[in-house]
């Protein structure tokens, strides 16, 4: 639930979600906007939350055997060409460069709106042998893709990422490294973000341009819709006929590989914030705020109170939380609401009375709690603390995916439950394209995914009546 409205600023989230969410990124110095549209700044609070995202995934990419590449911005139009389904699927979003300095290029170049195509070239000149596989490459980098309607995080025609792109011997590595990185997105969003996830199949129409599977993350927002997590998508040996990307295999005798891609954006940021903020501003979880803990002096002015602040920031950071002190002239109760706004996940306050009884006030940020510490504790309370905030984020947010995700076995069903509470709707269905589109047409929801965690819901499609044996997860997305 939020919590009661302090920050006049932002706009009550149950009012008006859309403006809150634009009030808080900018209030809580996340984003600044640039002069050309859907283009924004990410200022330093919120690229220190990508950082720490980063540092994650990164280390886990490596731990899994993946090595950092950089490919080049620009793509030859007769190179994107080369894959029918990739191209149509990105036309709408490319943006072309047509003239370097004065001149007009003789073929246009698009700037990626993925790479696919550019690891498919490399790929073509550089493998050889069976002995080369698999290559597990990622490349951390930023895309264009020209949306029509932008927002902040959540579709900005600019956007930092990474893409994983990798090649296999067979079939079955391809799909097992596939559904890897799909868990270790789950992992992400589950452990370190404390998002909820449901994890499943796209249907073909949602699927990847080009791709044989998708698999997704879907997590579900405040407001009860739908936010892509990430996705993993498994090709085939489609994208290495078309490159023409060959190996000699076991046999001496030229295959094709089959490929991966898989990527996470910041748009996870988008997701952090609508998950767990309030009308109070953001609520990062302690695993991935670039602040732990905030130390306020009180009554700053007298003797010792600046020089014990100190310490306690000395001992928090040799314990390993990430802790910054505020001593600048602004009033405690300002400092409180500032650090409330920008998430920061425990407040801790010392003053002279603190001092005289060897203690300070802790606050936490997901529930205005507030408890007295002895000093002598400090670090094993400041870490017990953080846990617990980071769990019960989690279960709060569990709470509300189970709380709103219901089942439905009728059309008017589905239109009675999105009118009434939206959220997510389990239905079964007969697979058949018509069916998904009437959905989107007559309810204005689409297919999330075929979960993973399948369940009988019913018997039929509640579209078409006919026999059903598979369930898919509807709902209205960002």
């Amino acid at each position: 639930m939020a919590k009661d409205k302090k920050v006049e600023q932002i706009t009550d989230m149950n009012e008006d979600f859309a403006q809150w969410f634009t009030d808080v990124v900018t209030k809580a110095g996340l984003i600044d906007y640039s002069g050309v549209k859907g283009f924004f700044v990410l200022r330093p609070y919120a690229f220190a939350i990508w950082e720490n995202i980063q540092a994650v995934m990164d280390a886990r990419f490596k731990e899994l055997g993946h090595e950092n590449v950089s490919m080049p911005l620009l793509i030859p139009e007769s190179l994107l060409q080369k894959e029918k389904d990739h191209v149509e699927g990105f036309a709408p979003e490319v943006a072309w460069v047509t003239h370097g300095g004065s001149e007009e290029l003789e073929e246009r170049l698009c700037i990626r709106p993925t790479s696919e195509t550019l690891f498919c070239e490399h790929w073509s000149r550089v493998l050889q042998s069976w002995r080369d596989l698999p290559m597990l490459y990622n490349q951390w980098c930023s895309v264009l893709r020209w949306e029509k309607s932008t927002r902040p995080f959540l579709r900005g025609r600019e956007f930092l990422w990474q893409e994983g792109h990798t090649l296999h011997e067979t079939a079955e590595e391809a799909e097992a490294e596939t559904q890897q990185m799909l868990e270790v997105y789950a992992e992400l969003c589950e452990d370190y973000l404390a998002m909820p996830v449901v994890k499943g199949r796209k249907t073909d129409k949602e699927k990847f341009a080009g791709a044989v599977a998708t698999y997704t993350i879907e997590c579900m927002m405040h407001d009860k819709k739908a936010l892509q997590g990430g996705t993993s998508h498994y090709f085939g040996d489609g994208f290495s006929r078309a490159f023409d990307v060959q190996f000699s295999d076991r046999e001496n005798k030229l295959s094709y590989p089959h490929q991966t891609s898989w990527g996470l954006s910041t748009r996870t940021i988008g997701g952090l914030i609508m998950t767990h903020g309030d009308n109070n501003g953001l609520n990062l979880p302690p695993k991935i705020a670039p602040v732990q803990v905030i130390v306020i002096p009180v009554a700053s002015h007298k003797p010792g109170v600046i020089d014990k602040a100190q310490e306690l920031v000395a001992r928090l950071k040799s314990a390993g939380v990430r802790v910054k002190c505020d001593t600048s002239d602004q009033s405690p109760g300002w400092k409180f609401a500032e650090y409330e706004m920008k998430g920061v996940p425990l407040r801790v306050e010392i003053g002279p009375k603190d001092i005289e009884k060897d203690q300070c006030v802790m606050a936490r940020r997901d529930n205005g709690e507030k408890i007295f510490a002895p000093l002598a504790e400090l670090e094993s309370t400041v870490h017990e603390l953080l846990d617990d905030i980071q769990k019960s984020l989690y279960n709060r947010a569990k709470e509300n995916l189970t709380n709103n995700t219901r089942a439905a076995k009728t059309l008017d069903e589905v239109k009675t439950i999105l009118a009434d509470h939206g959220g997510f709707i389990k239905t079964m269905w007969c697979g058949a394209l018509a069916c998904e589109m009437k959905m989107k047409e007559d309810v204005g929801v689409t297919s999330r995914c075929i979960p993973f965690a399948q369940e009988h819901v019913g018997d039929t499609c509640p579209v078409c009546g006919k026999p059903s044996d598979t369930m898919v997860v509807w709902g209205v997305a960002y």
